[in-house]
């Protein structure tokens, strides 16, 4: 081979080789795509829930910088995703602000979340009594972050079926055998669950300040009934120094039997007039709704004369006769009682109903005012 021909061969190797080096070298990498629609949320002071759209061509997250929103799914490797905000009652009297930041790749993108002040859960000072002369000594809105109610209020009745009035649930605390929350602070709101789990029905029965109660007072709570035939909700007051029933006296605020959905009653119970001879003081009214939205169920207790309400409209009144503790015996501490049964005298009269399980009753807040 000549000279010429080895330079020829040599320029055309090296091209091709040239060639090949630039077919190897890599593309660019794609431009991440985010956007998050809508831009803003706006909500009341109330607990609540809104949806947004994410869409973006690789794996996103987003961080919230309140502890007040929270958002689910926080991160997805879906191109496109629905994401629910959520947002606790509002503490502040003041309207109040977070940002989400949405992160993909190199590409950001901010909504801003605001609620209103005021409707929600106000400062102390501004939660009046609907009754004039009393102010708020105590009261608990729910609205921790905690799943679990504040064990400095609160405490759980455990006890077995058939331990009063031969009503079928077990009380357990917090959860059930299988790890079922029957009761759940969410959202600015208590849950008290029935649960049916292996052949067995679970629920909660929580005390308010069991060991001080309170003496005389307006309280009140706001509460959404369960549904179905053999629930048994009730909102009512036992004595802090109990020594036997019904020498010491019962206060019913409220109660209801899903056999009978929205007709409410109140009742007391003493020495003198209990529901075991048919002697008891009470009254039942209609309360429209009380199984579908959130009702206001109160009691003015006072040395004289007790009153209780359903949405500020007067529910029972019982003049103290003057006859002493067998009729009266409503002069010590008492204190308060959520429970949601299932089943037994009342609440299984005509019978259970097992398709209305789990059963939820709902308690947006409780409050006590005195003098």
């Amino acid at each position: 081979m000549n000279s010429k021909m080895i330079i020829s061969t040599w320029l055309m190797c090296g091209a091709l080789i040239f060639c090949g080096c630039g077919d190897d070298e890599p593309a660019p990498a794609p431009e991440t795509t985010l956007s998050v629609t809508p831009s803003e949320l706006t909500f009341d002071g109330f607990a609540g829930t809104k949806e947004i759209s994410v869409t973006s061509s690789q794996e996103w997250a987003v961080i919230a910088d309140q502890n007040w929103v929270t958002v689910t799914p926080s991160n997805s490797t879906e191109k496109n995703t629905q994401v629910t905000v959520s947002v606790l009652k509002s503490g502040e009297f003041n309207p109040r602000e977070a940002v989400l930041t949405f992160m993909s790749g190199s590409a950001r993108q901010t909504i801003t979340v605001k609620q209103d002040g005021g409707d929600g859960v106000p400062d102390p000072s501004l939660i009046t009594c609907p009754i004039e002369g009393y102010k708020l000594v105590w009261h608990d809105e729910f609205d921790q972050q905690s799943a679990s109610l504040d064990a400095s209020c609160w405490q759980h009745e455990i006890k077995n079926k058939g331990w009063v009035n031969n009503e079928l649930q077990n009380y357990v605390n917090e959860k059930t055998p299988e790890g079922k929350r029957v009761t759940e602070v969410k959202n600015g709101v208590l849950k008290i669950r029935c649960i049916k789990e292996n052949g067995e029905v679970y629920s909660g029965r929580v005390y308010a300040k069991k060991n001080t109660g309170w003496q005389y007072g307006y309280m009140e709570a706001s509460i959404k009934l369960p549904k179905g035939k053999g629930t048994w909700p009730a909102f009512w007051m036992m004595p802090v120094n109990f020594t036997s029933w019904p020498a010491d006296g019962e206060i019913d605020i409220m109660e209801e039997v899903g056999c009978n959905p929205n007709y409410v009653s109140s009742s007391l119970h003493a020495t003198g007039h209990v529901h075991s001879n048919n002697t008891q003081v009470t009254h039942e009214m209609k309360c429209e709704g009380a199984e579908d939205d959130f009702h206001v169920y109160g009691i003015e207790w006072k040395p004289d004369v007790i009153t209780t309400y359903v949405d500020g409209k007067v529910q029972l009144v019982y003049n103290n006769p003057g006859t002493g503790r067998v009729d009266w015996p409503y002069e010590d501490p008492f204190y308060i009682i959520l429970n949601l049964a299932w089943g037994g005298m009342w609440g299984g009269m005509n019978g259970v109903d097992d398709n209305a399980l789990p059963a939820t009753m709902e308690v947006e807040y409780v409050r006590v005012f005195q003098k």
